[in-house]
């Protein structure tokens, strides 16, 4: 890239750099390239008037650009680079009202809203950089504009302080209990202190708020009035915060590292064994109904995801979340035919029948699907209401998977009949006993133990500590268990017990019955 001389203008002496660094876009002014099509152009940067053709054919490049896509892991070694947040907090309410405006005035469709935001930013920087000239303050630095350009960015499309920790590939899990209260769980299961998120509660709360209500796709309300938010995440992260019912506002933001995962990566990671591993394969290939349960963090999604595996890829699939979190429909090269419905939660007052504007209910999502001609309907996560959802798809015999947390095997059971009882006052225990053990055929167990090393860290393992099959009975509970595979106390692999008539093949492998 040669070196672009920018003119000075009077507005604005703060703004005035020569940029010699290869492949670094400026942070601030525009610059000209010859035969280069910019995401922008068509955007008067004055106005933000839109010629919505142009748009459409300029291919984004991130180092030929007007307004440039801000990096700020480029200057995380100045020294002498310092954010002031609640600066930026204010900035990007701003931001967001002018996007807002012209959005609405332009009609500018939601993919090119970056487009403007970048064009916003530029004008409130030069904005402010003019402030601190005429408040006498030194004149910004390159890297002290770029690095607001980014935070400011942050804030208004991504994660803001947060977005740094989202895309550390080594965190698992983010840990908020309160604004100066931030942990983060890296994947040996190691805890780290990391600095705050917000100035305040309140900030973190208003910033919170306002990434629940962004989405226009998909939008949360987060408020007195719903105190509790989940939601996911642009890069597939699962978000939960709660305020105003806790001391201070929870968050926790679980960053799903592990997608595309197989049975055989589960063995070599001492999760199970080869032999556990081929009756799961197995069990998934002949269509048996599956539930997989733990306690949380034990790694239920991601077993979930190694079962998926076992699914050939010419079947069609149906996935049902309250948020996205398997992400088949990501992996085409795996399973190209995949619909994967997501729960809406709606907003406004109720209406006549109990439900929300807007509001689409994983059962809403099922009903849908049956006219997909789906191979398998696969339900994530069950912990309430889902449940009806989830005995639906394996009513329909298509080999459903799905998870609950529970202690174990059979107190996910009770469990799930609990949650059917409890889905409706038309639905009995019989009922709930009935449905849920005729439809499932094996429950699987996920184990999660934590070993204390030396340096003071921890480590944790988890692991496949009991399978059981589920039967229908005459009992008192209206269901019979067996165990097929089971680890005694002490041990972190589950042994083979017992294989159904079904699976007895699997006797030709070598494997002995351990009990």
């Amino acid at each position: 890239m040669t070196t672009a001389q920018y003119a000075p203008t009077l507005e604005t002496p703060a703004l005035i750099h020569t940029w010699d660094h290869p492949g670094v876009c400026p942070p601030l002014t525009t610059r000209q390239h010859k035969d280069t099509t910019s995401p922008l152009d068509g955007i008067n940067p004055h106005t933000c008037a839109v010629d919505s053709t142009a748009i459409t054919r300029a291919p984004i490049h991130p180092t030929h650009c007007n307004i440039p896509v801000w990096e700020s892991s480029r200057f995380d070694s100045v020294p002498d680079v310092v954010i002031d947040w609640g600066v930026i907090a204010q900035m990007r309410v701003e931001a967001s009202h002018r996007l807002s405006a012209r959005v609405g005035t332009d009609g500018i469709d939601i993919t090119h809203h970056q487009d403007v935001g970048r064009v916003i930013i530029a004008d409130l920087l030069e904005e402010q950089a003019n402030l601190a000239m005429t408040a006498g303050q030194d004149p910004w630095s390159l890297s002290h504009q770029a690095r607001m350009g980014q935070a400011l960015f942050d804030s208004l499309f991504r994660l803001g302080r947060l977005q740094s920790l989202v895309d550390n590939q080594d965190i698992e899990n983010i840990i908020i209990c309160g604004a100066d209260n931030v942990w983060t769980e890296t994947c040996d299961g190691s805890l780290h202190r990391s600095d705050p998120v917000a100035d305040s509660d309140d900030e973190l709360i208003d910033f919170l708020s306002f990434i629940a209500s962004r989405s226009e796709v998909n939008e949360r309300s987060f408020s007195p009035a719903e105190p509790r938010l989940h939601l996911r995440l642009d890069n597939g992260a699962r978000l939960a915060a709660t305020a105003w019912v806790t001391p201070r506002p929870s968050v926790v933001i679980r960053r799903h590292r592990l997608k595309d995962i197989t049975l055989h990566d589960l063995v070599s990671q001492g999760s199970l064994t080869s032999t556990c591993a081929r009756f799961l394969a197995q069990a998934v290939r002949q269509r048996a109904s599956i539930v997989v349960c733990g306690a949380q963090g034990a790694g239920k999604t991601t077993m979930m995801r190694a079962l998926c595996a076992e699914i050939p890829s010419h079947e069609t699939i149906g996935t049902f979340e309250t948020e996205y979190e398997l992400h088949l429909h990501q992996m085409t090269d795996r399973h190209p035919l995949v619909h994967a419905w997501e729960a809406r939660p709606g907003s406004g007052e109720k209406d006549g029948a109990g439900r929300r504007v807007g509001e689409y209910l994983l059962d809403d999502a099922l009903y849908d699907s049956f006219r997909f001609n789906l191979s398998r309907q696969i339900v994530g996560e069950v912990r309430g209401g889902e449940i009806l959802a989830m005995v639906k798809a394996m009513q329909s015999g298509s080999g459903s998977l799905s998870t609950t947390h529970a202690r174990s095997a059979e107190g996910a059971v009770r469990k799930l009949i609990t949650c059917a009882m409890e889905a409706g006052p038309y639905i009995t225990s019989d009922y709930a006993s009935r449905a849920v053990s005729q439809d499932i055929d094996f429950v699987v167990h996920l184990e999660m133990t934590t070993t204390v090393e030396p340096g003071g860290g921890f480590r944790r393992h988890r692991w496949v500590k009991e399978i059981i099959s589920l039967q229908a009975s005459d009992c008192a509970t209206g269901y019979s268990t067996s165990r097929v595979f089971y680890a005694s106390d002490g041990e972190q692999l589950a042994s083979l017990v017992w294989l159904p008539e079904a699976y007895a093949h699997l006797y030709d492998t070598g494997c002995e019955v351990g009990l």
